[in-house]
């Protein structure tokens, strides 16, 4: 029983050593400017549930339920490049992360009880440097400052062994987005986070 236990032990550090070494050679992250420029109108109030139905992409607006503007940006990343996300049965049976109390510090670096609501997709490995986190603030005149407190808080080596390339925070309206991936990715995401703002 010793040797199956010891062997066990074995196998996972050498796979963790394994992801470690998959990293991507950077020495430091390249940080993309936040866009602090506010929509021209605030977005309107979120609706008091969310749709289970997603809308069609191009019925998408910032005034939608978070997992639409999710699908929309994310449907922005080539196949290619996107990586497996957390499964919908570590989330509840929900496709996305919801941001609690538990774990909005270590996706966004503030409390959650700065914004009424929040979800995150993550890539699956820890050895994949992917993260997303759309956050709906209390109201968009509070957007602005939780976006420079993202900005100035979030972790872009919150994983393990690797380290995003790129961070991004904007906000649109009462809506924040913070992005921490590759660089090609993350600008992907964020022009369709823009086009959405538009």
């Amino acid at each position: 029983m010793k040797k199956l236990a010891l062997s066990l032990a074995l196998i996972m550090a050498v796979a963790a050593f394994a992801g470690c070494s998959s990293a991507p050679s950077s020495s430091a992250p390249s940080s993309a400017p936040s866009s602090s420029a506010p929509a021209s109108e605030p977005a309107s109030e979120p609706a008091s549930e969310p749709s289970s139905e997603s809308a069609p992409a191009g019925d998408v607006t910032l005034s939608s339920s978070l997992s639409d503007i999710m699908d929309t940006v994310l449907a922005s990343v080539p196949e290619d490049q996107m990586p497996m996300l957390m499964p919908a049965d570590l989330n509840g049976g929900e496709k996305y992360t919801a941001l609690t109390e538990e774990n909005s510090e270590y996706n966004l670096g503030v409390t959650n009880d700065r914004y009424a609501e929040g979800i995150a997709a993550d890539a699956a490995m820890t050895s994949v440097p992917f993260s997303v986190c759309l956050v709906r603030a209390n109201s968009a005149e509070e957007a602005e400052q939780l976006a420079a407190d993202i900005e100035a808080n979030a972790d872009p080596r919150k994983w393990i062994c690797v380290e995003a390339e790129s961070k991004i925070v904007d906000y649109s309206g009462d809506v924040v987005i913070l992005i921490m991936t590759g660089a090609d990715s993350a600008e992907a995401i964020h022009a369709a986070f823009t086009a959405l703002a538009e």
